[in-house]
């Protein structure tokens, strides 16, 4: 387990995240994936009439398959969450779920990746031009909330936001277990100019690979297989070796956060983990035998 928006990572061009575990947001997003998921494409790319109908159709088909196939994975992970021993579950175990929701991005991306082909085929110069201003202001905002103030103001602001999830988690945390959360959030790598420039090398090999199919038209076949290939590197950091260092480090951090968090719950925040992982299996549970009925 881990904060909101850390455990999995995106299918940029979808905007579909394998979401083991995430904030309450995440949770109702996943509930109201298919009209959020257009919601949040058409916000890059500006569909046009004739794109609306089997944009939406795609999205349909890779939602309930989805759940069809993949959520009694998460209904396991979350479960055996349930059943852990506190006292000793240790970083490798968390490291262990972050690794099984990397694979499954993976397990996405290959499901996905025909239909993502036949959306980036249709997409005109000018809707690349929208996604890139999208992108674009995306950024600005990101250098407005995390490369402002001082190290000890961006520590801060990293504290209050992995608070907020803890307290989503757990509970309300003692005067005592805050400050030992203080310590190990402030022990976490912290770069976010470095996090800025892995957004924008993602974000510049996406445009290139959206711009190069655009160009030479490849087979739909060729197109996914591209995709596929970008996904992967995109996940590898594209090969760059202070980039896999930092967030290799920043990964463990947070699963070494989460374990020491698990270690001091009391009775009462373990029950209260508990029942919160219990809402989502229960949704979960109900969204598969929809799909399956």
């Amino acid at each position: 387990m881990r904060p909101c928006g850390r455990l999995a990572q995106k299918l940029v061009i979808l905007g579909l995240a394998a979401m083991l575990l995430a904030c309450t947001a995440a949770r109702i997003g996943y509930n109201n994936g298919e009209m959020i998921t257009y919601w949040w494409l058409d916000s890059y790319v500006d569909f046009e009439d004739q794109q609306k109908p089997w944009v939406k159709s795609h999205i349909d088909e890779l939602f309930a398959w989805h759940r069809k196939t993949q959520l009694q994975e998460y209904v396991r992970l979350l479960s055996g969450l349930q059943r852990a021993d506190f006292a000793t579950i240790t970083k490798a175990d968390l490291l262990a779920d972050y690794d099984a929701a990397s694979a499954n991005v993976m397990t996405i991306t290959g499901r996905a990746a025909p239909d993502l082909a036949d959306l980036a085929l249709s997409l005109t110069p000018d809707q690349i031009a929208n996604i890139q201003e999208k992108l674009d202001k995306n950024n600005d905002k990101f250098r407005k909330d995390y490369l402002r103030g001082s190290v000890q103001e961006r520590q801060d602001f990293r504290y209050r936001r992995m608070m907020k999830q803890a307290d989503y988690w757990f509970g309300d945390f003692s005067k005592a277990q805050a400050e030992q959360l203080r310590t190990l959030s402030d022990a976490r790598p912290l770069n976010n100019e470095l996090v800025l420039a892995d957004r924008e090398l993602r974000e510049q090999k996406l445009l290139a690979l959206l711009r190069q199919i655009h160009d030479t038209k490849p087979t739909r076949e060729q197109a996914a297989q591209w995709i596929r290939a970008y996904v992967a590197a995109a996940m590898g950091h594209f090969g760059n070796k202070d980039m896999q260092a930092y967030f290799a480090a920043s990964h463990g951090a947070d699963a070494e956060l989460v374990a020491q968090m698990m270690h001091m719950a009391t009775p009462d925040q373990k029950r209260h983990f508990i029942d919160t992982l219990q809402d989502w299996i229960t949704d979960f549970n109900r969204l598969m035998a929809k799909a399956n009925s």
